[in-house]
């Protein structure tokens, strides 16, 4: 079986050798490409350092959503605009394939000046992602209806992927129709997302992605534990069951789609 990933984090609990051990077991289940995904600016500078270390190791890096708002009201106006300037920098960065996680998030961010900010840096991620011909990786929680409209405004670059998509099937329609992939992580698989395999079920076969969402989103049965590459097997033998689709068919479709999404050579 071979299969891409599109979103890991490993910067958050694990130190370099324990990397190691995990690129090496994902290597063993055919997951032969990572994105790992910097979304403040320490884990940035760890995502960018580690792609150039490792040759199947890529990097996305951004402002998350959360954190934008956070830097501007903790450490002031300067040091959020700074902290965008060196985003740009490492972004720029030739083993950086995406710019993300950037989008919103009405979930955790509720005051209108937090708002206000984390609209803006999304912004400044998507004319990034352009200026820069990389993909833009979308975070998008309880703001789906708010996030295409400030893509539509500014107009979306040429590769956009919804970043451990939460929609139901008539928003993946939305996303479809404007060409964005839209990537599935382990919540698929749990029995209370219907609304998530509803949407699984309307994605063609060229706009679909599988990820980790590590150390989170746990795929059953492994709910709750943390997550790594080696468990993608499990998110997609559920989906090539749940849409009637050969395993092997489906894991070297998602492949091509994972080199197409984030501009990679095969």
């Amino acid at each position: 079986m071979g299969t891409g990933k599109s979103h890991n984090a490993w910067d958050l609990d694990n130190n370099a050798t324990e990397i190691e051990d995990l690129i090496q077991q994902a290597a063993k289940v055919n997951v032969t490409k990572i994105v790992n995904v910097g979304c403040e600016i320490p884990g940035a500078r760890f995502a960018i350092d580690f792609a150039n270390r490792y040759p199947n190791v890529f990097a996305a890096v951004a402002l998350h959503p959360n954190e934008a708002p956070r830097i501007a009201r903790v450490d002031g106006v300067n040091n959020y605009q700074a902290a965008l300037d060196e985003i740009a920098v490492l972004a720029s960065d030739s083993n950086c394939v995406a710019v993300g996680e950037t989008g919103l998030d009405f979930f955790r961010t509720t005051e209108s000046k937090d708002l206000a900010i984390q609209e803006e840096s999304f912004r400044f991620h998507i004319n990034l992602a352009k200026e820069l011909d990389k993909t833009l990786m979308i975070h998008d929680r309880d703001s789906h209806d708010a996030v295409l409209k400030v893509l539509d405004s500014e107009g979306a670059p040429r590769r956009v992927m919804m970043h451990c998509f939460s929609g139901d099937a008539e928003f993946a329609k939305a996303c479809l129709d404007r060409g964005f992939y839209l990537s599935f992580a382990g919540t698929v698989t749990f029995k209370n997302a219907a609304n998530l395999r509803d949407a699984l079920k309307v994605v063609p076969i060229d706009q679909l992605l599988v990820e980790t969402d590590a150390p989170f989103l746990t795929p059953d049965p492994y709910r709750g534990l943390p997550n790594a590459s080696y468990l993608i097997p499990l998110t997609m033998r559920f989906m090539a069951q749940y849409r009637g689709e050969d395993l092997s068919d489906l894991c070297e479709a998602v492949m091509v789609n994972t080199h197409q999404a984030f501009n990679l050579a095969a």
